[in-house]
C-alpha cells in the first residue's frame, strides 16, 4: 500500500464514522500530516456536544467502530479530556478525543507504508472548512447533541 492509498483509506474510515453519527454533526478537516512512511488525517467537530451528551456521542462512535471490526486498544477516562483509541485489522490507529470546550477531535494514523505523494482529502466538510488555519471552538447548535438533558437509558 502506498502513502496515497493509506491516506484514502484513512479518509474512508473517517467518512464512514461520520456517516454513522446520527443526527449528523458539522465538521472540518484538521491538520493532516505526512511522515517518512505514514500519514495522519484529522477532523474536528464544529457542532456543540453538551457535557450531558458527550458519553452518548462517544458510545455511538465506539459501537460503530466495533461493528466495523476495529479493536479497542485504549481509553483515557480523564473527565476533562476523555479519549478512546481503536485499531483496524490492517493496523490503522483511530482516535476520538474530547478537547477544549468539549470539542470532539478525530484522527486516523496509518501504519508505515510505501513512500509516495499524498493528495489532500476529497471529503467535503459539513459546514465551513478551516483546514490550513486555526480551528475555532464548536459553534453550531444541534437540537440533539447540544441539548443539556441526558439521554434517558
Amino acid at each position: 500500500m502506498s502513502m496515497r492509498e493509506a491516506a484514502e483509506r484513512a479518509d474512508e474510515i473517517l467518512d464512514r464514522t461520520f456517516d454513522a453519527i446520527k443526527p449528523a454533526v458539522h465538521w472540518t478537516h484538521g491538520q493532516n500530516t505526512e511522515g517518512s512512511c505514514d500519514v495522519s488525517r484529522r477532523r474536528a467537530v464544529m457542532t456543540i456536544v453538551s457535557p450531558q451528551r458527550r458519553g452518548s456521542f462517544i458510545g455511538v462512535v465506539e459501537r460503530h467502530w466495533k461493528r466495523e471490526g476495529l479493536r479497542q486498544i485504549g481509553v483515557n477516562r480523564n473527565t476533562k479530556s476523555p479519549a478512546t483509541f481503536f485499531q483496524t485489522p490492517d493496523k490503522f490507529n483511530v482516535r476520538l478525543l474530547v478537547g477544549g470546550n468539549g470539542q470532539m477531535f478525530f484522527s486516523v494514523a496509518t501504519p508505515c507504508v510505501e513512500e509516495s505523494s499524498v493528495a489532500s482529502p476529497k471529503s467535503v466538510t459539513l459546514g465551513p472548512n478551516y483546514a490550513g488555519g486555526p480551528i475555532p471552538h464548536p459553534d453550531i447548535k444541534s437540537n440533539f447533541w447540544s441539548d443539556t438533558t441526558p439521554i434517558p437509558s
